[in-house]
């Protein structure tokens, strides 16, 4: 009873922020993200008879407290749905930087929530699996759909789940992470976002943003689409930073990286560019296929670390020779 999974991270474009359940994680209101590739999570789960306790593995290190808390949610609902008591071990392992802004929980709990699913036998569809996924990151779900998808909001397991969004917009993505270390607390910022002033403005007008998104990827605007996710990245600040704890996490370097964006789209080559940022002080910037080279020379100029990333699909079962253990 073992399988191995991977799953891609998440950029947000119209981004969730505060839950409404923080046990089942059901956030306030729908959300649209883009996975990014080749980055990725590995999680091998195996349901283990002979354990005497659940053990969690990330990146070579034991988990537990809230991190432990969140993995077992997962696997708790998992064993729910298999009718199981064993134990389980989950080790999980991430290609790319993490707790920096760029959506390691979203891959890391789609990845759990895939290998647990397949190791305890559950012949599940993919949006089913991302209601499981949830539990341990509401971004999760999104990941487990892969490629452009949607996070409807909802009180139970059937209507709060994810689908994937069809766009041509797929292939001409380009992403330019702009690696910016800088520790986030996106839990936290969450649990007070209902305390911000500002939420509520952000809740009067999230829903048709939602609606646009969807019309602007269907339709392979990229301008509209990524202008979109641009705003939202500023609407999502705004709510944090005046939340109680007035969480500001944008470094210099994030503020350098919004100016170059603006310069190269705004100058003479018109570049078709824009930056987004979830809570954190990395940066996505998003260009197509034909700029990408130009944009990531511009970023790199700033002397921030640079990666590549297109757009990666949906979560998936991987083959046994790839195993953690």
């Amino acid at each position: 009873m073992k399988a191995t999974a991977k799953a891609h991270p998440i950029q947000g474009l119209v981004k969730y922020h505060g839950m409404r359940d923080e046990a089942l994680r059901l956030p306030y209101h729908d959300s649209i993200s883009v996975c990014t590739a080749p980055s990725h999570s590995r999680t091998t789960a195996a349901f283990d008879p002979d354990l005497a306790s659940d053990v969690y593995v990330v990146d070579g290190e034991p988990v537990d407290g809230r991190g432990a808390e969140r993995i077992r949610a997962v696997v708790d609902q998992v064993r729910e749905l298999a009718d199981l008591e064993h134990r389980v071990r989950l080790e999980s392992v991430n290609d790319f930087p993490t707790n920096i802004g760029f959506g390691s929980s979203s891959s890391g709990f789609a990845a759990a929530a895939v290998a647990l699913c397949r190791a305890a036998d559950l012949e599940l569809s993919r949006p089913e699996i991302s209601a499981i996924a949830r539990r341990g990151s509401s971004s999760a779900a999104r990941a487990v759909t892969g490629a452009f998808s949607h996070l409807r909001t909802g009180l139970d397991d059937v209507d709060c789940r994810s689908e994937r969004i069809e766009t041509a917009l797929e292939g001409d993505l380009r992403i330019v992470a702009a690696e910016i270390p800088a520790f986030k607390h996106t839990e936290e910022a969450h649990a007070e976002a209902a305390e911000s002033h500002m939420f509520q403005a952000r809740m009067a007008h999230v829903h048709g943003q939602i609606a646009e998104m969807r019309h602007a990827l269907r339709e392979r605007d990229f301008e509209a689409a990524f202008e979109l996710a641009e705003h939202d990245s500023l609407s999502l600040a705004a709510t944090t930073m005046t939340g109680p704890a007035g969480w500001v996490y944008w470094r210099p370097e994030t503020l350098a990286v919004f100016d170059r964006v603006r310069e190269l789209r705004d100058g003479d080559e018109g570049i078709p560019v824009y930056f987004s940022t979830d809570t954190g002080a990395s940066v996505y910037v998003n260009t197509t296929a034909e700029h990408v080279d130009r944009v990531e020379a511009a970023i790199a100029e700033l002397g921030v670390e640079t990666r590549v990333w297109e757009v990666g699909g949906p979560a998936q079962v991987l083959d046994e020779d790839e195993a953690l253990f």
